[in-house]
């Protein structure tokens, strides 16, 4: 089992410590939320899996970016589309289209929200 630590030093702040990162956090805009980073995180694996599949093929990058647009439900306030666009160089083979979507498809972020993992949670007493 991985660890990852949470700190609160005051106000809105939330920060995580993680195999030697520091990644602050809050709700005053000074830094991204947890929501933030969550989406940064589907957007960024995504895009890895694009970049990796681009290199292992020497495809150029210059100018390869990737977006990512939501969409959210008025009721629930949820999410309820990502809609994540690709720009590929001139030189990009278009051969490659259905190809590079379906290395996107590999982002393991993703895979979580289809085949999530079980939450449990344990309050604890101070000693």
């Amino acid at each position: 089992m991985t660890h990852l630590e949470v700190a609160f030093p005051g106000g809105k702040k939330v920060d995580i410590h993680y195999k030697g990162f520091h990644i602050e956090t809050d709700q005053n805009g000074e830094t991204p939320t947890p929501f933030d980073l969550f989406l940064a995180s589907i957007a960024s694996c995504a895009g890895i899996f694009a970049l990796s599949f681009c290199q292992q093929r020497d495809i150029p990058t210059d100018g390869l970016k990737l977006e990512m647009h939501q969409e959210f439900n008025n009721e629930t306030k949820l999410l309820s589309h990502l809609q994540l666009k690709l720009t590929v160089p001139a030189e990009f083979p278009m051969k490659y289209e259905s190809a590079i979507v379906k290395a996107m498809n590999q982002c393991l972020v993703k895979k979580h929200l289809f085949d999530p993992p079980e939450f449990s949670f344990v309050v604890e007493g101070i000693s």
